[in-house]
């Protein structure tokens, strides 16, 4: 069988071989005809080489970064974060890329809510108290000291995560995300809703994506698939 990879670089050759390929500029709003994009999304996916990083959580990612990149609501930032809840909590699958230099520059394991699941994500919620992850685009807000130290504030761009304030869903980081942890307990650790993070390189993480930069937690919903606007973008 051929591997995923594999079927995107003969897809490359041929779309390559047929179609003229527009310059695309997110800073000057180049518009391209969605065959476009998603030839260059494949090639941006190819250029990140990144294993780990599955391609429809990435895709789907880039679709609402282009959208809101266009019209301005992450000016300064060239970052996109991609938390991908669809796979194993045990995998890496937080992953910090940096667009315009077309680089995974992090990756690490990432918690999610109690009551989303055990090893694996399944129950996604927006409502204070479920203590469940919300899948969804946010942008990321001020950092603050609390019980878990250093911590990131986010902001819902969506139906499914507008209640992330008042959830106090943040960044922050916890002893129970870690490869001991899931070596003594057969999986992660689960957080109260929040998407937690390894100890390790944390703060540094955290003063790349602070302040405005775009965070996305994937999950193959089928109701967020039909419903948002931003999963959904067509240029």
């Amino acid at each position: 069988m051929m591997s995923k990879r594999l079927i995107l670089l003969c897809y490359l050759a041929l779309s390559l071989a047929v179609t003229h390929v527009y310059s695309f500029n997110l800073d000057h709003r180049i518009l391209i005809e969605i065959e476009d994009f998603e030839l260059y999304a494949r090639e941006l996916y190819q250029d990140l080489d990144e294993p780990d990083l599955e391609y429809d959580a990435f895709e789907t990612a880039l679709k609402g970064y282009v959208k809101l990149k266009g019209e301005g609501q992450i000016k300064e930032h060239s970052l996109l974060t991609v938390i991908d809840m669809s796979v194993s909590a045990n995998r890496n699958r937080f992953f910090l890329i940096d667009v315009d230099n077309k680089k995974v520059i992090h990756k690490s394991i990432v918690a999610h809510g109690r009551n989303s699941g055990g090893e694996f994500a399944k129950y996604f919620s927006n409502e204070v108290g479920s203590f469940k992850s919300s899948i969804g685009f946010y942008k990321t807000g001020e950092t603050y000291h609390g019980k878990h130290g250093l911590s990131l504030r986010l902001d819902g761009l969506e139906y499914t995560n507008s209640n992330a304030r008042k959830r106090a869903i943040v960044v922050h980081a916890a002893d129970y995300v870690s490869s001991v942890f899931i070596k003594n307990n057969g999986r992660l650790g689960r957080s109260l809703g929040c998407p937690s993070l390894p100890k390790e390189n944390y703060d540094e993480v955290i003063h790349k994506i602070k302040d405005g930069s775009l965070l996305f937690i994937y999950y193959p919903e089928e109701n967020y698939m039909k419903k948002s606007l931003l999963a959904n973008y067509r240029i």
